[in-house]
């Protein structure tokens, strides 16, 4: 029954994939999509996930994990499957899934659908999956740890450097989203201020008042983030209190930096469990509403299968489909900062290594679902709104007349009147420019649940996918700069060893400062930057996401060659090799191209002559500046990460050939076994 049901499985998703990939004369209706992907996840995680954790990895239910043995009640605590779930998903579900795809949809929803399917299954699963296993084995070591430990001085020096630098621009990223999404809209930034005194009353509903009542504080958080998002409209319709929450970009950054310090220095049950627990429901919660929203009323994609943009002359970033489509979805598909979860908070708070399957490949499969939704919902809309939204406007003329006379030239037809009267409808001022995907997934959402949920509520819905859009944005964003700081903390320790204490909070508040502070001079810039940040900044989150998930790949690759399981290193091998293919030519673009809309160094170079000609408005002269010192700050960056993974991919080589010679390699350094206290009879 097994094998039929693979079998049924696998010519259910053949012929849904079918479906989607050849149907070029007419419209394709959604139901394709979701069919494709019900029938391969179910695939990867009832056979490949399943096959990995008994063959490969070896788990065993039995063993005392690092959350039972080094129990402190602040970072290792042992926490119940569905929590660590929740909060696992709530850490890696950051803009990724959302934006990725969204930004991806300008290439035509065909690419990106592929790419999500394809590399969640056979990439991104298995790196999430294999990392969490190999760190929760090595009492919590993070990815730059168990580098050094594994590659030797090299390749490890390397990766621990070049994992907290990529991090800094992966952080900042997600702030730049969430501001862009917060700008000057009352409704949204009064429901996300709120999500934060809501998590932390669950923490301490949870801890304090009623301990283990799980249950009563999921229901009174839920209740409560719902009750945020129809606060914001009352908030929006009330003039003294509108004006509070009517913020610019700037000072949403700064919201944004001090939100991020105070949630790496507070107890992790405080704020980043609860706020991750709940945000899980909500995420949960929306994602089936859009699934049962869209079975319901089976509506039809309105973007092409492929665009004239796969040429590289797209409005909201440049680049040809090949390399960047792979970086521009990062997260949904795999994302390298989930190794960094994966080797950070979470397995400081599994339970038991039965439930490592679950939390690292089940979660990353609905992260890949999070991003199809996305997919779909960026492509119902018509597509000269999707671009009259997503577009910066000094990329389509400077004015709304002249971009929307812009689009329809190229074939997406749009007008002001259109826009304007779709603003009117979700509460907001304008639509127009509102870069970085959020905006336009949250109209593409608040479409989809209007339909069937109420059409006149699509204001709520509106603001409700802001909040969810943000709420997925900030935990990840806390728990990275959380991460960042055990990383911190364990380079310090080389220069003095109370540094690397991760619960002694002088070296708490130092190191999180010093995090906090670098990616928020990234997020700064990305804020200032008149054409929104995105085709700056984005670019390099995807190239640098996607090379420090090639480091992770690098580094448990070692580590299978290691172990028993040396003859199935192949599973993490062969998608290492893609994105070492991939991050490679995307970086070299970013690095040489003569385009300044893609290269870096041709991209400062054009700004440069044009300031010095005077041919730059007044406002973007005033900033140009700090715009040339980043994108050339951005190429070395670019380069200096090229050169990490290559430098840890050659060490691992090294292992690889040493151990096809029957040369000796270095141990594996495992936490011995002790039996688990916890989980009495627990199998593998």
């Amino acid at each position: 029954m097994r094998k039929l049901l693979g079998v049924a499985l696998a010519a259910g998703a053949a012929i849904a994939l079918a479906g989607i990939a050849l149907n070029r004369g007419e419209p394709i209706n959604t139901l394709w999509i979701l069919a494709a992907a019900g029938c391969i996840y179910t695939l990867g995680y009832r056979f490949y996930a399943a096959w990995i954790a008994a063959t490969v990895l070896s788990t065993d239910g039995t063993r005392a994990t690092p959350a039972e043995r080094l129990d402190n009640g602040r970072d290792f605590v042992p926490t119940a499957r569905w929590v660590v779930f929740g909060h696992h998903f709530a850490a890696i579900a950051g803009p990724g899934p959302l934006i990725g795809p969204t930004l991806a949809a300008q290439f035509g929803y065909l690419p990106g659908t592929l790419w999500i399917l394809i590399g969640s299954v056979l990439g991104g699963c298995v790196q999430d999956m294999v990392v969490l296993f190999a760190s929760t084995r090595r009492d919590g070591r993070t990815l730059g740890q168990m580098a050094r430990d594994e590659l030797g001085p090299v390749g490890g020096g390397a990766a621990i450097v070049g994992t907290l630098a990529i991090m800094v621009i992966l952080i900042a990223v997600l702030g730049l989203v969430v501001v862009n999404a917060m700008k000057h809209s009352p409704w949204a930034t009064s429901t996300v201020f709120a999500t934060i005194p809501i998590a932390m009353l669950v923490g301490c509903y949870m801890r304090t008042i009623r301990p283990g009542r799980v249950a009563e504080a999921s229901l009174i958080g839920v209740a409560l983030l719902l009750l945020a998002v129809v606060g914001g409209g009352w908030v929006d319709h009330q003039p003294g209190l509108r004006a509070l929450f009517d913020d610019d970009g700037t000072t949403l950054a700064w919201f944004v930096i001090g939100y991020g310090f105070l949630a790496a220095i507070l107890p992790v049950w405080l704020l980043l469990a609860p706020r991750d627990y709940l945000s899980t429901f909500l995420k949960l919660g929306t994602v089936v509403l859009l699934a049962v929203a869209i079975l319901l009323m089976r509506p039809e994609l309105k973007m092409p299968a492929l665009t004239r943009f796969v040429d590289g002359t797209g409005p909201i970033f440049a680049g040809k489909l090949f390399p960047f489509v792979f970086i521009t979805i990062a997260c949904g598909a795999i994302s390298g900062f989930h190794a960094l979860v994966s080797s950070g908070t979470t397995p400081k708070l599994i339970r038991t290594e039965a439930d490592v399957r679950l939390v690292g490949y089940g979660s990353m499969l609905l992260e890949s679902l999070v991003a199809i939704m996305a997919m779909i919902a960026a492509t119902l809309l018509d597509p000269g709104v999707y671009f009259a939204i997503n577009s910066p406007l000094a990329a389509l003329g400077g004015a709304p007349d002249a971009a929307v006379a812009t689009l329809t030239g190229w074939g997406f037809p749009v007008t002001v009147a259109q826009m304007n009267a779709l603003a009117a409808q979700v509460g907001e001022a304008t639509l127009f420019a509102r870069t970085g995907g959020a905006p336009s997934l949250a109209v593409g959402m608040a479409s989809i649940l209007s339909g069937v949920f109420g059409s006149t509520l699509i204001a709520v819905w509106y603001h409700f996918a802001i909040m969810f859009e943000a709420v997925f944005i900030l935990t990840t964003l806390d728990a990275g700069t959380r991460v960042g700081r055990f990383m911190l903390q364990d380079a310090l320790s080389h220069l003095w060893a109370p540094l690397g204490r991760t619960s002694w909070y002088p070296s708490v508040i130092l190191s999180s400062g010093l995090v906090v502070a670098a990616w928020g001079y990234f997020l700064y810039v990305g804020v200032i930057d008149p054409y929104g940040g995105i085709n700056i900044l984005w670019p390099l989150f995807g190239i640098s996401n996607q090379m420090l998930a090639g480091i992770a790949l690098a580094v448990v690759t070692a580590i299978l060659l290691k172990g028993r399981s040396a003859r199935h290193a192949w599973i993490s091998a062969v998608p290492l090799a893609w994105l070492a293919i991939v991050t490679t030519v995307a970086a070299w673009e970013k690095l040489f191209s003569a385009s300044p809309k893609i290269g870096f160094f041709a991209g400062a170079a054009d700004l440069a002559a044009k300031l010095a000609a005077g041919a730059l408005p007044p406002d973007k002269a005033a900033v140009a500046g700090k715009l040339i010192f980043n994108q050339r700050l951005d190429a070395a960056l670019t380069a200096f990460f090229l050169l990490v993974l290559w430098a840890v991919i050659v060490d691992m080589l090294r292992i690889a050939w040493r151990r096809l010679r029957g040369a000796s390699v270095p141990a594996s350094p495992e936490a011995a076994y002790q039996r688990s206290r916890l989980v009495e009879g627990a199998g593998a």
